[in-house]
């Protein structure tokens, strides 16, 4: 028996959650309300639901600490499913030999932004461009926050390491379409990208005003402990995971003064995933992002269950974080969004010629341009650098000009979905069909146009 087609308002909530229309209205609705309403924009992300006053080790419990520290947590937590689903066996990253050419360009896809970031900055830096910042953040700072310097700058580098996933898998589609070789690179690309970001903001942006307290970690370890203890029990509800981890993860979180959205990290690795034999039967992996109801392990119930939420929530976090001024436009911004998007272009070409020349391979139907273009759709950094501007800057440190240029730089970013397909037709590349193919030029006219020393398929 046939399964009967989805109901019209389910496929409509299915192509608005696809489309992820809820992220960029809440783009939109947070420029227009900031500049236009700043007092209001300001009024709203210091709500206090749990009434005035309602503070954990010196935060505010307001909307905004809410939707970052606790809402986050989620995404974060099905970032982490990606990592841990492509690295079971059979998946995507398992064994990292049939990754290791995208996994490559992963690692140039974050050095080079990172090397673009210091040069570029310190350049700009001698040459005075950040003079009327560095006079504005020695206005804003805090008492004790680092003297104006390049240092200032310098803070900022982790910020072009990022790449969001799903609007770069979103465009990908757009641009490659449903062919699996260079939306599967990309994918992988930014998987990668995700658990390196996931490093990056733990490790490098803990509060500077709060100390790092490792003690508090052993919380993190014993959520760890717990998750192991339960899928050792054959537990299969993956929300008793997070009921009985999360919290124990935030707490060591939060109090160890690293971010708390990174909790369910430590959790959601140790949900059961489905089968080796049941990844490889899976059609299109892709699709994983967008979630299958038909696949039943708990890692995959996790994100089935939670994702709507956090595509629909992601409204709201770009609300709360995305509201910067226009008049916040400056160098910072350019640099970050130049060193991402730029970085990434140069970085992931470089490296795979690099993995070429130790004699790795493309997939089928890749050639330089395929390449080059999934470097620069991979500059889309959006959500994350958002996050970690927000990270990297905090207002009550830096002051509000700082975060707000670096959170314009990720803005900047979405020029990449507005640009990738023409300039995709421009240089020639096509969608690909179902089966892989070119639909109006051929991988061999393709390889052709690149060269053999950068394109090869596989004999069948």
């Amino acid at each position: 028996m046939s399964d009967s087609p989805p109901p019209a308002s389910s496929a409509l909530l299915a192509k608005i959650q696809e489309l992820m229309l809820p992220l960029l209205l809440g783009v939109v609705a947070a420029l227009l309300v900031a500049n236009l309403f700043p007092e209001t924009y300001a009024a709203i992300l210091h709500l206090t639901p749990f009434g005035h006053g309602v503070e954990l080790h010196g935060h505010p419990v307001d909307l905004k600490f809410l939707i970052d520290d606790v809402f986050m947590v989620l995404f974060f937590g099905i970032a982490a499913k990606e990592i841990a689903h492509s690295a079971l066996p059979g998946g995507s990253l398992n064994p990292p030999s049939k990754a290791l050419t995208p996994l490559l360009a992963t690692v140039g896809g974050v050095l080079v932004p990172v090397i673009v970031y210091f040069g570029a900055g310190y350049a700009l830096y001698r040459f005075g461009a950040f003079d009327e910042l560095m006079r504005i953040y020695a206005i804003e700072r805090a008492p004790g926050a680092l003297d104006p310097s390049f240092g200032v700058i310098a803070i900022g580098w982790g910020i072009p390491t990022a790449t969001d996933i799903a609007l770069a898998w979103l465009v990908a589609r757009q641009v490659f379409g449903r062919g699996r070789a260079p939306v599967k690179f990309l994918l992988l690309l930014a998987v990668g990208d995700d658990a390196i970001g996931l490093v990056i903001i733990a490790v490098v942006y803990p509060d500077p005003a709060l100390p790092v307290q490792p003690l508090w970690l052993a919380l993190v370890a014993a959520a760890a402990l717990v998750s192991w203890w339960l899928r050792r029990r054959g537990v299969r509800r993956w929300w008793l995971y997070v009921l009985l981890g999360g919290p124990l993860a935030w707490i060591g979180l939060f109090n160890a003064h690293v971010h708390p959205a990174l909790a369910l990290c430590a959790v959601v690795p140790f949900l059961p995933g489905p089968s080796p034999r049941a990844l490889a039967d899976e059609d299109d992996p892709v699709e994983q992002l967008v979630g299958d109801p038909h696949r039943h392990s708990p890692l995959d119930d996790f994100e089935h269950t939670l994702k709507p939420f956090v595509d629909f929530g992601l409204f709201f976090f770009a609300f709360a974080n995305a509201g910067v001024q226009m008049s916040s436009f400056g160098w910072l911004s350019i640099l970050i969004a130049g060193s991402l998007i730029g970085g990434k272009i140069i970085g992931v070409p470089l490296f795979v010629f690099g993995a070429r020349l130790m004699g790795l391979r493309l997939p089928d139907g890749m050639g330089l341009r395929e390449v080059v273009l999934a470097g620069y759709v991979a500059g889309l950094g959006l959500t994350v650098a958002l996050f970690v501007a927000t990270q990297a800057y905090p207002v009550r440190i830096f002051g509000p000009e700082l975060q707000g240029e670096a959170k314009m730089g990720a803005l900047l970013t979405l020029v990449v979905g507005m640009t990738a397909i023409p300039l995709a037709r421009a240089i020639g590349v096509r969608k690909l069909s179902a089966d892989g193919t070119h639909t109006a030029t051929s991988t061999t006219d393709a390889a052709r146009a690149d060269g053999p020393a950068v394109v090869e398929g596989s004999k069948t």
